[in-house]
């Protein structure tokens, strides 16, 4: 059994290792080296300049604001996001009242109908939910304001994407809305693997909803939800919210630089500016910013694995 064992196992892991390494952790090396340039990304030629790139992104207000922004987004939308996918979840698969001739444990009526509706955003492209919610956002004919006006609050008629106290707060709320119903599924999916003879037991010896879902749904589902966490801070940080600020905003990344977030910076200098070397810099900086975020996910929700 043991003859050829390594053979077998570097047969398999030797394609998808180099492939990973040729498309991932190339392109990473690629970017480190080219931010120590002055490539413009429109000319073969350059030369080495040090870290003058990177003196400029410390002194770079810009910068400074973009990764503000980034970090916002990768402490609330996954608070905000797993917090209520956990209550959906919860809802739909324990949160129910016992029904004459029905199992003890179930979901709320209607709880199928529910998953199909929170799923739904998942459908759309990420590029129409920016599109729906931008013209949802208008502060002349959008559906929130003319809501507003419609219960008499035509004296309530904010600025939306226009105020740059609220467009930041305006995209976060669009990510939350089109990203809530996936975890919903995912940790209805793990819920549904916890054996019914444990919430059973609790309701026995009088414990409330409450207590269950701290009791045993999360400590049992907590993997998941670890990874669920590391999955939206990357979203946060990455191409969802570049592509909802993309599109949404006036800029974009405006009104003044109030919603920009660090990889639309790199977006622009890149392609916009042609400062590409300086791009890569930035970007160097957002892969930081992302290892440091999944590192510290997995070291504060590090815990003793539950067995059921």
């Amino acid at each position: 059994m043991q003859h050829g064992k390594y053979r077998f196992i570097v047969g398999f892991l030797a394609v998808p290792l180099g492939l990973y390494a040729l498309f991932v952790v190339w392109p990473f090396i690629q970017s480190i080296y080219y931010s120590f340039t002055d490539w413009t990304g429109l000319s073969p030629e350059f030369k080495m300049v040090g870290f003058d790139n990177y003196k400029r992104m410390l002194h770079d207000d810009i910068f400074w604001k973009s990764l503000q922004h980034s970090l916002l987004f990768a402490l609330v939308l996954p608070i905000v996001t797993i917090s209520l996918a956990l209550f959906f979840a919860f809802m739909i698969n324990v949160g129910g009242r016992r029904r004459r001739g029905g199992p003890a444990i179930t979901g709320v009526r209607g709880s199928s109908f529910y998953k199909i509706v929170y799923f739904f955003p998942q459908v759309l492209s990420i590029a129409i939910v920016a599109l729906l919610f931008q013209f949802a956002y208008n502060p002349d004919s959008g559906a929130i304001n003319s809501f507003l006006r419609g219960i008499g609050l035509g004296h309530v008629q904010p600025l939306w994407l226009g105020d740059p106290s609220l467009a930041l707060w305006c995209v976060m709320a669009v990510l939350v809305w089109s990203t809530t119903g996936f975890f919903v599924v995912l940790f209805s999916a793990g819920m549904a693997s916890i054996p019914g003879e444990l919430y059973e037991a609790a309701l026995i010896d009088g414990a409330s909803r409450a207590t269950t879902f701290f009791r045993i749904t999360l400590p049992l589902l907590w993997d998941t939800v670890q990874s669920g966490w590391v999955y939206m801070g990357i979203l946060a940080l990455g191409a969802e919210s570049f592509a909802v600020v993309q599109i949404m905003t006036t800029g974009p990344g405006g009104p003044d630089y109030s919603t920009t977030v660090l990889v639309l910076y790199v977006y622009q200098k890149a392609f916009r500016d042609g400062q590409a070397a300086y791009a890569t810099t930035i970007g160097v900086a957002l892969l930081v910013v992302t290892l440091a975020f999944a590192a510290i996910v997995m070291r504060l929700g590090r815990r003793e694995r539950l067995e059921f």
